[in-house]
Order: C-alpha cells, then structure tokens, then sequence
C-alpha cells in the first residue's frame, strides 16, 4: 500500500531545470519535486509521495486527510478498533 501525505508548498524553485519546492509538513519541512504539479503555487497543498507531488489539493481536502491520519493514529495499537469497523 501507498501513502500519499499533504503538505503546503512554502517556496519554489528550479534545480536542473525542474521544479523543486520546499513542502512543511505539520512542521516539518522537506525538498519536493513539483514538476508533476507545475500549476502549484506558493500557499497551495500537494499530495506527496516518496518526494514528489503527485496531485494539488484545496484545503479543505488537506484537512479532511489531516484529520483521517490523526483518527488513525489514534486507533494505532488498538487491533479492536479495525476489527469493528470491518
């Protein structure tokens, strides 16, 4: 299974012609390439996969996956949980 994680582009830039950008995480800043998403703007959430941003998401869309990652996190250890659900 793939995970593809939000993150609000915070700076851009070209390295070699391709398009990089600087991505915050909750906190936490990483280097991404943006090629994929070249329409992406500063301020703009991005899907992001193994370092590249693979599709550009609004806000809110940023927040509902926010708050889907939370929601498993705190199921996390909890084998009862997912056995409910299923």
């Amino acid at each position: 299974m793939c995970l593809a994680v939000p993150g609000r582009v915070i700076e851009t830039f070209r390295e070699h012609e391709i398009l990089m950008g600087k991505v915050d995480f909750d906190g936490v800043q990483r280097r991404v390439c943006l090629e994929h998403v070249s329409d992406i703007q500063i301020g703009d959430y991005a899907l992001v996969h193994a370092g590249f941003a693979i599709q550009r998401i609004d806000e809110a869309e940023a927040q509902r996956v926010f708050e889907l990652l939370e929601e498993l996190n705190e199921q996390d250890g909890e084998p009862e949980a997912y056995a409910e659900e299923a």
